[in-house]
């Protein structure tokens, strides 16, 4: 990806039509109402249209998730130990770590042939995940673009929510995602 196209995706990101897209489909339930069932099949380019939507399983985010967080990461900030107390009135997961979930548990719904993560844009922590919480992924295609002869960039709106169904994490990945034809070419 050149230099002119990494500027065009932060301005197009940050432009007021993209955050009032991604407001408005946020706070919209009967948005949701078709949503895309789960497949394990390969989806390329070909396979997806701006408006489609999935929802993962749900994945408990458990206190050895948060410790093994904190070991990889380094990061142990006393919000995220076990037997200690938050603003929250008890210890939270890493906000990173919920960000990382909703990435993993995102890959297999859908199942998109993706080459590359572009960016995360205007992400939000709005809620604390507790451990012990439930968690599951919500992914819908705000728009595609052309990116070569054999890619599509596409921009998802990307929400991690608890099994209150409250957005805890939301935001606006965009990735690469391959075509049909790329995948018989080998490099």
């Amino acid at each position: 990806m050149n230099e002119s196209e990494l500027a065009e995706l932060r301005d197009r990101s940050s432009s007021p039509s993209a955050k009032r897209q991604a407001k408005t489909t946020a706070n919209d339930p009967a948005r949701y109402a078709n949503e895309t069932q789960y497949s394990n099949e390969t989806l390329y380019a070909e396979d997806l249209s701006e408006g489609d939507r999935w929802e993962t399983e749900f994945r408990e985010i458990s206190g050895s998730d948060v410790n093994q967080f904190a070991a990889l990461t380094g990061d142990h900030t006393a919000i995220h130990a076990d037997g200690t107390e938050s603003p929250f009135g008890k210890p939270i997961a890493h906000g990173l770590l919920g960000l990382s979930v909703l990435a993993g548990l995102g890959t297999q719904s859908p199942n998109a042939a993706t080459l590359a993560l572009v960016s995360i844009d205007e992400w939000k922590f709005l809620a604390p995940v507790f451990f012990g919480d439930r968690v599951r992924a919500r992914n819908e295609i705000l728009s595609i673009e052309p990116h070569g002869r054999r890619a599509v960039k596409v921009f998802w709106l990307r929400s991690l929510l608890n099994e209150s169904e409250r957005v805890v994490q939301q935001g606006q990945f965009v990735t690469i995602v391959a075509r049909k034809n790329r995948a018989a070419k080998p490099r």
